[in-house]
Parts: C-alpha cells; sequence; structure tokens
C-alpha cells in the first residue's frame, strides 16, 4: 500500500508523486470517496490554504478529484491551519475541513492536512482507508458531481469565534510585535491584537508566494528578537507558515520555546488544577524538574502534536505541546493554534505580572539534523552500538536520536549538565552516525 502521510499529513514538493497532476486528481479521488463513505453522500467540507505559489493550482487538482463524489465544497481561501478546526466547530454543517500546507517548510513543498469536525485531526486507521482508495486508482466519471462554493468572510468567522475564547483580555497600553513569517497568519493575526488593544508591529507579513517561512518566523526567531528590542515592545511572537505553532519572545528579547510556555501556561487560573501535563521525548529535563517543584507531572510522548493531542484525550488532561511551539489547548481546541496560545500566555503572565517571562534553568541540549536517502533501523546494529556506546559519556542527561516524520532528516539531540560537554558529545555522536548512514 502507498505511504503517503507522514506524522502531519501528506507533504512534499510539487511537481513530484504525489503533487503531480494525475496524482493529485488521484488523491483528491481518493480522499473524495473516503469522504462519502465516512460521512454520507452530501457531506459538505471546507478548504483553505496557506499563501505558497502552489496553493491555486494544489486547490484546483485537488478539486477535480473530489468532485467525482456527489460533497460539496466550500473554498475559504488563505486562512491559518487552526482556523479551519474552529470553523467546523462553530458551523455543523461542516463534516470536516482540509487544509493545504506543508507548514514550516519552504515554498516549494505544498501539503494535505485533514482535520475531522468532532475529534480533530483525522486518525491513523483514517489516512489508511484513504491509501486504499488511493491504490484502487481515481474515480471514474459518473452522472453525479460534487459543487464548489466559496465561503465568504472565512477569515472574520475564524477572528469572532477565537475573539470570543479572550473577551476579558486587555492588551491596552503594550506593545506587541507579530512576526507572521509571511504565511497565514499575515492579516488575521495582526486584526486580532490590535481588537484586543495592542500597539501591533509586523514584520515579516508580506507574502508574494515565495517568501513564506524565508529567514522569518517560527524557524528564525532571531528577526523577532532583534525586533522586541528595537521597539521596547512588551511582547513578541513569531509563528510559522500555517500558523499551528509560535514562538516567543519576552521584553527583554529573551526566546521562549514550547517547553516555557508550558512553563508560563502551568500558572494559567484555567490550568493551575492540572498536576500532568504533556510534553515529547525532545522536552527539556529543566521542563520536568521545574514541574516537580511544583507538585506536577511531565508525561513524555514522541514528537508530533497528533501524539501529545492523544495522550491529553487518553488522560483527560487541559493541555500540552512541544518544544518547537506546537502547544494544544483542549478547552479551545483540540489541536495547536498559534495565536490562542500566545493570548493564552499573555493572559497567564499578565494574571502573574511574570511579564519577563521567567521559567526554569534548562538543561543544555543540542539538536543536528543530518540529512540522509535511506532512513536505516536506529534499533540494528551497527548504529544502535553507535548510540549506546555515547550515551555511556553522559554524566546525568540523556540522548535522542530520531528521524522526522515530515523531511528526510536524522535529529540527534544530546542534553546534559555541561554546556561545552554537551556541544561536543553531540557534534561527535552526529559525525559517527553521518559516516554510517552515507
Amino acid at each position: 500500500m502507498s505511504i503517503l502521510f507522514g506524522t502531519d499529513g501528506i507533504r512534499g514538493t510539487i511537481g513530484v508523486p504525489p503533487f503531480t497532476t494525475n496524482n493529485t486528481v488521484r488523491l483528491g479521488s481518493a480522499i473524495g470517496s473516503w469522504i462519502e463513505s465516512t460521512y454520507g453522500p452530501h457531506a459538505q467540507i471546507i478548504i483553505a490554504h496557506d499563501t505558497r505559489q502552489s496553493a491555486d493550482w494544489l486547490t484546483n487538482a485537488l478539486c477535480a478529484g473530489l468532485l467525482l463524489s456527489p460533497i460539496k465544497i466550500h473554498l475559504a481561501g488563505v486562512l491559518p491551519t487552526p482556523a479551519i478546526s474552529h470553523l467546523l466547530k462553530e458551523n455543523s454543517q461542516f463534516d470536516c475541513g482540509i487544509i493545504l500546507s506543508a507548514s514550516h517548510n519552504p515554498y516549494q513543498d505544498n501539503g494535505i492536512k485533514m482535520v475531522d469536525r468532532t475529534y480533530g485531526k483525522i486518525t491513523p486507521e483514517q489516512e489508511k482507508a484513504i491509501c486504499a482508495y488511493y491504490e484502487n486508482g481515481s474515480k471514474q466519471p459518473g452522472t453525479t458531481f460534487g459543487s464548489v462554493v466559496s465561503f465568504e468572510h472565512a477569515s472574520e468567522h475564524y477572528s469572532t469565534a477565537l475573539l470570543k475564547q479572550f473577551n476579558t483580555l486587555s492588551l491596552k497600553g503594550r506593545t506587541v510585535v507579530l512576526d507572521c513569517a509571511n504565511g497565514a497568519t499575515s492579516t488575521v493575526a495582526p486584526q486580532m491584537f490590535s481588537a484586543l488593544g495592542a500597539q501591533v508591529i509586523s514584520i515579516h507579513a508580506k507574502p508574494n508566494g515565495i517568501n513564506i517561512n524565508e529567514q522569518c518566523g517560527a524557524l528564525h526567531p532571531r528577526y523577532l528578537q532583534k525586533a522586541v528590542i528595537e521597539h521596547a515592545a512588551d511582547f513578541g511572537c513569531a509563528f510559522d507558515g500555517d500558523g499551528d505553532r509560535v514562538m516567543i519572545v519576552s521584553k527583554d528579547g529573551q526566546i521562549k520555546n514550547g517547553d516555557d510556555m508550558l512553563a508560563l501556561l502551568s500558572e494559567h487560573p484555567a490550568y493551575t488544577a492540572q498536576r500532568t501535563l504533556v510534553g515529547t521525548v525532545m522536552s527539556n529535563q529543566g521542563l520536568e524538574q521545574y514541574l516537580k517543584s511544583h507538585s506536577k507531572k511531565l508525561i513524555r510522548t514522541d514528537v508530533g502534536d497528533r501524539w501529545v493531542g492523544e495522550q491529553l484525550k487518553k488522560n483527560n488532561l487541559l493541555f500540552g505541546g512541544e518544544q518547537s511551539g506546537h502547544v494544544i489547548l483542549q478547552d479551545i481546541l483540540p489541536t495547536g493554534d498559534g495565536i490562542a496560545t500566545a493570548l493564552r500566555i499573555l493572559e497567564s503572565i499578565t494574571h502573574s505580572h511574570n511579564w519577563d517571562m521567567k521559567t526554569f534553568d534548562r538543561y543544555p541540549q543540542k539538536l543536528i539534523n543530518i540529512p540522509v536517502v535511506h532512513k536505516k533501523d536506529l534499533k540494528e546494529p551497527p548504529i544502535a552500538a553507535i548510540i549506546a556506546e555515547y550515551e555511556t559519556q553522559l554524566d546525568s542527561g540523556r540522548i535522542h536520536v530520531r528521524y522526522s516524520g515530515t523531511e528526510n532528516l536524522l535529529r540527534v539531540m544530546v542534553e546534559d549538565r555541561e554546556d561545552d560537554a554537551t556541544h561536543r558529545l553531540c557534534d561527535h555522536l552526529a559525525k559517527a552516525l553521518e559516516k554510517e548512514l552515507q
């Protein structure tokens, strides 16, 4: 069976399978067949996309296949990924949503994410069902087709739905810098922060189709850091291209990642009673120690906000997230929303007066990404033996090695008490693994 889905939907380079014309139509046909079988022949779906120049092509090619099933498609245009989940929640007429985005990837890539109105991201079992339809090939045109309409003012609907969650938050007198990554938040995020009274300074908010994520946004927070200092701002946040995650910067220019955000959110009145948080294998040991000192516990999952979400549901918990800035606030949405996360943190630091955003002392941690062509089994020799050998050199830290679920990369992470030793160990381990993977 074809492997289409990674850790976060389907993602790849336009012009390369499955994103060639014929394969994209075939993929649309497979998704349409699954939608019809899951929600019935009169299902209604909503489609949105980010600011990549391939968005119109991908929308039309995918719809050519989708319309072979008798479903109704509502096109919402440019929206952050989480906006679709909000719109599904607010409009019972929609059964599911499709977001066309490659998140933090460069503009040459694009992708497909799917969310269900009730459960959030579709499950691995549902993904397998779509792959099975894909294996069978495109439907043959019949006598009944689907239809396409525009979803007018979708951005305003999203803003209204989200701002209802923050009707007591006032940012009057506060200066906020927003790095929109030239992506899907470029218009809607400044509007929302302004509506809450903030003086907003936007950077990287002029998308042209090819500058999404280019030396900006959540992957490059140093530009936000510089802008916060230059404008003497109170707070800064940097979104990724599709807006489902965020990195933040304090008023003194300190970059804060997802671990810091979990610590800050643990002080929010809505979450102080929660004794358990969900992080990932990448979460810093400093966060774990911080939570322990506050009589709280950290559950670790594999990397991927899907796995964080599953643990939240399984344990009936309110929030958790990834170091990369994917944070899920279950009381708002079952998926991550960068704007919602930033606003929740602003509520928390306003309540605690912690505008310096002081959190915890982190363990030195280094991550190296190694390009790979073939993903060899990490649990088999000689790779497993190499990793085990380097683990014996740790003081009280840990090593975590994994393949990226969205890119052809091996991610090597080392964390320990001493900074120099941590960096040296990570460098040497990465070189040893790179040699073995050549």
